[in-house]
């Protein structure tokens, strides 16, 4: 447990960044799965849509620490990939 004045306002303000940080990670989830239902509903328009919606959101969580850059990279790459699928 916090002792110090210093230690407690650390406790404080961890409580709050973590319910912040749960937060942005649920809503850039709830992002990709959109996308991953519109691809597994094979519907390419749809798809394309929420991948355009998602990107920035993803590229978002970057900044603020989130999501590691390379991990989003990625999902972005793996999701653009299966989005393009559908269409050929």
């Amino acid at each position: 447990m916090a002792n110090s004045a210093g230690s407690k306002k650390r406790a404080r303000q961890a409580v709050v960044r973590r319910s912040r940080n749960v937060s942005l990670r649920s809503m850039v989830r709830t992002y990709i799965k959109k996308v991953q239902a519109a691809i597994d509903a094979n519907n390419y328009d749809d798809a394309q849509v929420a991948l355009t919606n998602a990107m920035p959101y993803i590229d978002k969580m970057v900044t603020k620490s989130i999501l590691h850059k390379n991990k989003a990279a990625r999902v972005k790459s793996r999701l653009n990939a299966a989005v393009l699928a559908i269409k050929a």
